[in-house]
């Protein structure tokens, strides 16, 4: 094994909690929200999710790095995440299919890391005190003055960050020439896009902000709001969008941000969570069928239960954790939404059906 230097670093978090660890990645100062992910595998996925834009990702397994990283398991086209905590950080590695290792990745994306610290500790805190701002440095070593950094750390809650995430330019991507699907990016994450073309579908991907009548023109069969990151009650153009969508009387589907946005366009409410669900291990309940499946999740708001009213949607899975919204089908229009991520990249495969239901809702529609 090659031995690397051991460059010092610390992690500060706003309520004055110290670690001390060694530096990964690019050397510097980042800071962001404070998450963590359960996931044992899918450490470039996550890294790559527009749905991290701006955090800080701590990673509950304890050895990252080990199986190096790969271009194609890349979910977007930079990593997104402000920086990462891992307890044990793999410089070598053993995968004949990776192009470099993690710390080569991270430095050419710029990315401050830290490791050598206890993370299932630290997220056993976060979990009792609730998400918060942190601060990782390699230059600021005095405990005060990062602590202080932390707390003047700007708050992402309140955020619309979608825009900073999406695509500059309509694309179209075309597997067949099945059903024509309008995907509205937020921070939409290849694999999504993949299930969608795999299945033969032609898919054209909008910008955040594109006009209605711009996306119409295209003529798609069935409109898709993909996930994304930050708060969803300040994206008063996506919900427009959604309405006028809707008005369309095409088939709807949202997930994880758009599923949020979806919701508020039927005016339920959405609210931050104390924590936030970020994993591949969240089992959520289907109530139409009874069955459970095991879900990849990444959210830091979900949509409040008691706001929804069951003449305007039906609540269609729970989280069997803590009982919180994961779908929704609408009443009043051809749609449905769900909080997690069906394509499950990384994670399991149990949800995949949910996107060949939106293409039988679109066949439904057509004849």
């Amino acid at each position: 094994m090659s031995l690397k230097p051991r460059i010092p670093a610390l992690l500060a978090l706003a309520d004055g909690t110290v670690a001390q660890g060694f530096s990964v990645g690019s050397l510097g100062t980042t800071g962001g929200e404070l998450c963590f992910n359960t996931s044992m595998t899918g450490y470039q996925e996550i890294f790559t999710d527009p749905s991290y834009y701006g955090q800080l990702m701590m990673m509950t397994y304890p050895h990252i790095g080990n199986y190096g990283t790969s271009s194609r398991d890349d979910e977007a086209a930079k990593v997104m995440v402000a920086g990462i905590i891992v307890r044990d950080f793999s410089h070598d590695y053993s995968n004949p299919m990776a192009d470099s290792g993690l710390d080569a990745y991270l430095k050419r994306n710029g990315i401050v890391g830290i490791t050598g610290l206890d993370t299932r500790k630290l997220v056993r805190h976060i979990r009792s005190s609730g998400v918060m701002n942190a601060v990782i440095s390699t230059e600021i070593l005095d405990h005060e003055e990062l602590i202080q950094k932390a707390r003047d750390w700007v708050s992402m809650d309140g955020l619309e960050l979608a825009t900073k995430v999406t695509r500059s330019e309509a694309q179209t991507l075309s597997n067949g020439d099945g059903f024509r699907v309008a995907v509205l990016d937020y921070g939409v994450k290849q694999n999504i896009l993949n299930n969608f073309t795999q299945r033969g579908c032609s898919i054209r991907v909008f910008p955040a902000k594109t006009a209605f009548s711009e996306i119409k023109a295209w003529n798609p069969d069935g409109y898709f709001f993909s996930n994304g990151p930050g708060d969803p009650n300040p994206m008063d153009y996506a919900i427009e969008t959604v309405q006028e969508a809707k008005a369309s009387g095409k088939p709807l589907f949202g997930i994880c941000l758009g599923h949020q946005i979806m919701a508020l366009s039927e005016g339920i409410e959405v609210g931050k969570m104390f924590v936030g669900h970020r994993g591949a291990n969240h089992p959520v309940k289907n109530l139409s069928t009874g069955l459970v499946e095991i879900t990849t999740q990444n959210h830091g708001f979900s949509v409040k239960p008691e706001a929804v009213d069951p003449s305007v949607a039906e609540i269609s899975h729970i989280n069997l954790n803590d009982d919180t919204v994961e779908g929704l089908h609408f009443k009043r229009f051809n749609g449905f939404s769900v909080q997690y991520h069906p394509e499950a990249s990384p994670g399991p495969h149990d949800s995949s059906y949910l996107f060949d239901q939106f293409i039988q809702r679109i066949a439904a529609s057509k004849s």
